[in-house]
């Protein structure tokens, strides 16, 4: 999904936009097997009970909630999570019900540093930090292909290629 053009300001277009590293989403796939597979189990096991009607109603209650809890929930999570780089700012949403964003002028923008671990690189992503001068540096983890990110930040923030 792009960017909304109406957030935009004047001549800023989007350089880059990018939701986080599809890694954040193994964990929430494989609970969700589990959770599957063990009320399963339970609702097999709770077949030969003669309460079984309310074991079944415990089991779905309960493997529902997980689901929802552990599984829903980091999927939304990450769909609704956004690293735009426009030719003016890098801005950062995230949220459902209560967004919240962190936007970085590029004029601003001090240096830009990315490290990724050995299990990044093989899937082809890693940190971006971003320091502005104002606190700690920012640190965006999983964003996915984060040297070419990194490399289009550095150009934006000298598009002329003249030093500063």
């Amino acid at each position: 999904m792009p960017y909304p053009d109406g957030l935009l300001q004047g001549d800023e277009r989007v350089v880059v936009h990018k939701h986080p590293h599809w890694k954040m989403l193994v964990r929430p796939v494989l609970t969700f097997l589990i959770i599957v597979g063990l009320s399963c189990y339970a609702a097999g096991w709770v077949a030969g009970q003669s309460w079984r009607l309310y074991g079944w109603v415990a089991v779905a209650v309960l493997g529902g909630l997980g689901v929802l809890w552990l599984t829903v929930t980091p999927l939304l999570r990450w769909g609704t999570r956004h690293f735009v780089l426009t030719t003016r700012r890098v801005l950062i949403r995230e949220g459902v019900l209560s967004r919240t964003g962190i936007d970085i002028p590029i004029n601003r923008i001090n240096s830009v540093q990315f490290r990724h671990s050995f299990l990044d690189r093989i899937l082809g992503c890693g940190t971006l930090i971003v320091e502005s001068g104002v606190d700690e540096p920012l640190e965006f983890d999983d964003i996915p292909q984060v040297e070419r990110v990194h490399s289009l930040l550095c150009f934006e923030m000298n598009p002329g290629g003249v030093p500063t």
